[in-house]
This record gives structure tokens, C-alpha cells and sequence, in this order.
């Protein structure tokens, strides 16, 4: 069963995500959450949080380890293979080293025995969410790259990938059976949709957009 929950008021920016079967700790932990203007939903199990629709971003999990049916490590096995990238800080209260390395391994951010202070599961918090914060940027601009990449026609395509390359016009040219005055416009054209204001920025676009000549 789902026990989600929102604030009356307009959410806060940062999500926390509680997964705990126990009703004490969700409480708890909401409290605490709320406390610091953290907009929080809890869940009694996995399969709860596995059904909610989607996560806010920026937004973390705090992932009981021991569970029935669906662990803490499994739920988080079960997020990636679903493509949600949700940072994800454990708590337990039979932690050991073995269990440890697993979840660090799978790209916790934090590992937290219980009883645990609340300046440690904040800090861990905080991390989780400024990691959060960091993977939304980056999937802005890469949407952002794709849609100008769109705009381009094959011919520019080609072109901004050998210019990527480093180039030169006259090769180019060369290569796409095209003169290296064509070449120059095809280019200018390609900075220009793109917004790149160097061969710098052409560069890192192609890479952010895994583009590759074509055989």
C-alpha cells in the first residue's frame, strides 16, 4: 500500500522519497524532512514507490535496506533497470560491511547505519539532492542540443561532425564531393543553429550528441 503524501501547500523545489516499513521511522523522517522545507512522500515498500508515477527533479530516495518481499538494494537494482536515475542514501539497522560495498557499488551516495544522527542522514541528503540537481542540468542540455540538432539538414550534419573532427574546409570538401566555398557556408550555417561560438563549443556538442561520421 502507497502512502504518499504531499504538502497542502505548493511543493518545495527538492523531493525526498522515504521507503521504510516501519510507520515510526517514515514518520520520523517526513518530520524531519518537512522540517527544512523539503517537499517528502512516503512509501511502506518498495512496490509502492515502484508504482508512483514518476519523481520530481531534484529529488533523492532514503531507501530502507531490510524489507519484506523487496529490499532497499533490490528496489534500487529495480530503479535503474527502469531508467530512474533517482540518487538513492540507505539506512539500516543491521548494516555489515559486505551489504555496504554492494550498495556503494550500485552508486549510493551514502550508506547509514541506524541509530544515526540527523546532521549525518541530512548531510547524505544533501548530496543526493545536488547530484540530482547536476544529472536535470545535464539532461536539459542535452535535450536542448538535440532539438538544435534537429534543425540541421544531412549535409550540415556531416559537415558538423568532420568540423568537429578538426577538419579543415578544404578537406571537408573533399570528403562530401562539395567545393570549400560550399563548405564555408554549410559551416557558418552549423554554428549558427547550434549557437556555438567556437570550434570549442561545435566540439563538446558533438560529443554531449554521440555524433559520429557516417561510413
Amino acid at each position: 500500500m502507497s502512502l504518499a503524501k504531499t504538502s497542502d501547500s505548493a511543493p518545495a523545489v527538492e523531493t525526498v522519497y522515504v521507503v521504510d516499513d516501519d510507520p515510526s521511522m517514515r514518520r520520523a523522517l517526513e518530520r524531519m524532512f518537512r522540517t527544512v522545507g523539503f517537499a517528502v512522500e512516503i512509501f511502506d515498500s518498495a512496490a509502492a514507490l515502484l508504482a508512483h508515477d514518476r519523481e520530481s527533479v531534484p529529488c533523492c530516495a532514503v531507501l530502507d535496506v531490510h524489507m519484506p518481499a523487496v529490499d532497499g538494494l533490490a528496489l534500487h537494482a529495480r530503479l535503474r533497470e527502469a531508467g530512474r536515475t533517482v540518487p538513492v542514501v540507505f539506512i539500516t539497522g543491521h548494516g555489515d560491511v559486505p551489504t555496504s560495498v554492494r550498495a556503494m557499488k550500485t552508486g549510493a551516495i551514502d550508506f547509514i547505519e541506524k541509530p544515526f544522527s540527523d546532521e549525518d542522514l541530512m548531510a547524505a541528503v544533501r548530496r543526493a539532492l545536488d547530484a540530482s540537481s547536476g544529472d536535470a542540468l545535464a539532461h536539459e542540455e542535452r535535450v536542448a542540443l538535440e532539438k538544435k540538432a534537429k534543425t540541421l539538414t544531412p549535409r550540415e550534419r556531416d559537415v558538423f561532425v568532420l568540423v568537429a573532427q578538426g577538419l579543415q574546409n578544404k578537406v571537408i570538401g573533399a570528403r562530401l564531393g562539395a567545393s570549400e566555398k560550399t563548405i564555408k557556408v554549410h559551416r557558418g550555417r552549423v554554428m549558427d543553429k547550434m549557437a556555438a561560438n567556437s570550434l570549442a563549443d561545435l566540439v563538446r556538442m558533438a560529443e554531449h550528441l554521440g555524433f559520429t561520421p557516417d561510413p
